[in-house]
């Protein structure tokens, strides 16, 4: 049979391989594999888990949407479940994996109350009024405001008997003699400074003191919103928990505070987890109030009818809030007396004399008038006016 011959019964030649006939199926052996998966320690359990990874990483790649994540309600919450319960760093005002701002007026104790509450986590010990759940930890204090003798001052005796506070509390400050790399800006060098502390450290706990030197407009959106997302992404990477001190402009002291009171406030405000504030009272100079505006993980409890009173004191070598009470914020808000009320009133009823026509935004910039708050000048001004306005015309029907 020649090569361009076929064999009917094998035509695909399988002779050549020395094979039995086809009929013959008792003498064909199982081969069994070529390669041994025991030599190289691979066994089911192996083969299991890098399947169940490969599973993981297909439903990973299927939940991400471009700048989105989605899941189940239920996924997320057996997510959730995995993660710890936050507990609370001092009291209800902050917890922990917040992101948390202070803000206050100057001089009336943000920092005084940071370096309290970083006192009080690095000891494991509360502060009288404020619940503490968290296990004694490290904690870092930026601070940008004092400088080393100023800090002494707070927390000896006449610069002698020195508090002393634990080891896990380190303090930070502006080295005056780095040089900043000549292809970064102040502010990269600060942060990329910021996040070498962390990671050398391994400390969850950060202090600000305050925000206007991450960034230098913090009233400004443009320059609040990238100062939030590094501070969040910083929050996020590491599992931090972040309390950031805030400046606010000069406000009204016979009103509430609100969030609207913070420099920046919209983006701050928006992006941050938690925020409260200190007042100061107007019943007594030395009285300071909290006020919770802002939280995610429990009620505001801490609002206008239910604020925290407090003194600042320095019983022996530790200058420190002491809590007095609660009450109300009413009390503590400067009250307007009826002579000042009459005056205004006065003033622009002559005005209106001297021109009927005059608006009363005209009105509140002939007035004298604090320019950081003439908005709500204004308004006041505008309600006086109608007022006098309709009373004009009722009487001359």
């Amino acid at each position: 049979m020649n090569k361009e011959q076929t064999d009917p019964d094998n035509p695909y030649g399988l002779a050549a391989f020395n094979l039995p006939p086809s009929n013959d199926n008792s003498s064909i052996k199982t081969q069994e594999p070529g390669f041994e998966f025991e030599k190289f320690g691979i066994g089911i359990q192996e083969i299991t888990n890098e399947v169940e990874n490969q599973l993981q990483q297909f439903h990973v790649n299927n939940e991400n949407k471009g700048l989105f994540k989605v899941k189940s309600a239920n996924k997320w919450l057996e997510q959730a479940k995995t993660r710890p319960v936050p507990r609370m760093l001092f009291g209800e005002f902050w917890f922990e994996g917040e992101l948390c701002i202070l803000f206050a007026d100057t001089n009336l104790g943000k920092s005084i109350l940071a370096v309290q509450i970083a006192n009080s986590i690095t000891k494991g010990e509360f502060i009288n009024g404020f619940r503490l759940e968290a296990s004694a930890q490290k904690a870092i204090y930026f601070d940008f405001e004092l400088s080393d003798k100023q800090f002494e001052n707070r927390y000896s005796v006449q610069f002698l008997n020195h508090y002393w506070f634990d080891e896990k509390f380190d303090r930070v400050e502006i080295n005056p003699d780095s040089e900043i790399p000549e292809n970064q800006s102040f502010e990269d060098f600060l942060n990329a400074s910021l996040e070498k502390v962390i990671v050398e450290t391994g400390a969850k706990i950060l202090l600000i003191d305050n925000i206007t030197y991450l960034r230098s407009e913090t009233e400004k959106a443009k320059d609040a919103l990238p100062l939030m997302k590094h501070l969040k992404a910083l929050k996020s990477k590491y599992g931090l928990s972040i309390l950031a001190l805030a400046h606010t402009p000069k406000r009204d002291l016979s009103k509430p505070i609100t969030r609207n009171d913070l420099q920046g406030s919209k983006m701050l405000i928006n992006f941050c987890d938690s925020s409260f504030s200190i007042g100061e009272s107007n019943v007594d100079k030395k009285l300071r109030y909290l006020k919770q505006i802002k939280s995610r993980n429990t009620e505001i409890i801490y609002d206008t009818d239910n604020v925290c009173v407090c003194q600042i004191d320095k019983p022996y070598n530790f200058l420190q809030f002491e809590f007095l009470n609660f009450g109300s914020e009413r009390e503590h808000l400067k009250q307007q007396t009826e002579t000042e009320k009459t005056e205004l009133h006065t003033k622009i009823n002559e005005l209106i004399e001297k021109d009927c026509n005059i608006s009363a935004y005209a009105i509140a910039k002939a007035l004298p008038h604090d320019e950081s708050k003439f908005n709500s000048f204004k308004v006041k001004v505008s309600r006086i006016v109608n007022k006098i306005r309709k009373n004009s015309n009722d009487s001359n029907k």
